[in-house]
């Protein structure tokens, strides 16, 4: 698990068979954000989509409007 860089999101990571999800978290939440699982070959590649995506994700995901 790591902090998203820039945002209150915590980015979690787990292998999967031959692969690698990870997804984001806000708030002590558990649950990833919008129900997202993003998926890569390595942890690094899954980390990366989901660093990207934290930067994507719209307002009222982040409890805006």
């Amino acid at each position: 698990m790591s902090e998203s860089p820039g945002a209150s999101y915590e980015i979690h990571s787990e292998e999967r068979g031959h692969h690698w999800v990870a997804w984001l978290t806000r708030g002590g939440d558990s649950r990833p954000v919008l129900s997202v699982l993003l998926v890569g070959q390595t942890r690094e590649e899954a980390e990366a989509r989901a660093r990207e995506w934290s930067s994507q994700i719209p307002d009222y995901a982040a409890g805006g409007k």
